[in-house]
């Protein structure tokens, strides 16, 4: 038997490989698409073992899922930290695109970071209420719907103020509560101050990595010092099948938004949202299962 990460050990659930696999699918599936993958990973846990896989196993799974995202970006994310640090030397100007780019992607992170470490125990815990899941799907769907709606679709991401950016980021940090989507919150954020589709999904993407980075192994540094030995054989199965899978999904979401609208991902969280609504009321589903 493999234990699962959160919660007081006589509350771990076990973890089979099959599962791992799943959620590995399912992380990889939805860490990009507006749809939340801590959404989506606590409801098809929950059909597996009753329980909620947790907060530090959506972490450390989410590594796979950036590690594509640093794969697919590596030019743009090697030039933006190579110019950032000549700029930071005055060997090239500080407003050098790339440089203030730099800056941009730290600024904007530093929202979701102290956000996180201030109410680490309600993101661990009492935020994962399957009733609270159900508003955020629902809400920020229709929130995402009218930002698309009226999205102007003009400014390239070469424009980013840095006002907007820190609004990306506060935008952002709304992620934290499982439902919202982080991709989802971002782009939401991007559309309504007027970027392209692709231009607000590709700072979305950039705008995580420090956040969902460094949070996984903040999560992985705990569990390690966990007497009770985490369940590392899923766990990485589960991180691979998420960089796997995540990678193809960045290719195909990119061109997708390019000449599509977010539609469909608007009414899919609504029907999710009204489904999980019903198993939550005849009982197929526990708001904060237990053990």
């Amino acid at each position: 038997m493999v234990r699962a990460l959160d919660g007081p050990t006589d509350e771990r659930m076990a973890m089979g490989w099959l599962e791992a696999l799943v959620l590995g699918i399912v992380q990889g599936l939805t860490e990009f698409l507006p749809i939340s993958s801590s959404a989506h990973l606590s409801i098809i846990g929950q059909f597996y073992g009753g329980e909620d896989p947790g907060s530090a196993f959506t972490a450390i799974s989410q590594l796979g899922t950036e590690t594509a995202v640093i794969i697919y970006f590596r030019s743009d994310i090697w030039k933006i930290i190579r110019h950032w640090c000549l700029a930071l030397v005055g060997k090239i100007p500080r407003d050098d695109p790339e440089a203030r780019m730099g800056w941009l992607v730290i600024i904007g992170s530093i929202p979701i970071v102290a956000l996180g470490l201030l109410f680490q125990d309600q993101i661990d815990h009492s935020l994962r209420n399957l009733w609270i899941t159900v508003a955020m799907l629902a809400g920020f769907g229709i929130i995402i719907g009218i930002a698309d709606h009226f999205a102007k679709n003009i400014r390239p991401l070469e424009s980013l103020t840095w006002k907007h950016g820190i609004l990306y980021g506060l935008a952002q940090s709304l992620a934290l509560v499982p439902g919202v989507s982080r991709s989802g919150a971002t782009i939401a954020a991007g559309l309504a101050l007027g970027y392209k589709r692709e231009a607000a999904a590709k700072y979305a993407f950039l705008l995580a990595i420090p956040a969902v980075v460094g949070s996984g192994f903040f999560k992985l540094f705990d569990i390690s010092s966990d007497p009770v030995e985490p369940a590392w054989g899923p766990i990485i199965l589960a991180t691979v099948v998420a960089f796997g899978v995540g990678l193809a999904v960045i290719h195909w979401l990119l061109k997708y938004v390019s000449t599509h609208t977010y539609k469909p991902f608007v009414i899919y969280r609504l029907g999710l949202a009204a489904l999980v609504a019903v198993l939550l009321l005849t009982g197929v589903l526990q708001p904060l299962p237990t053990a």
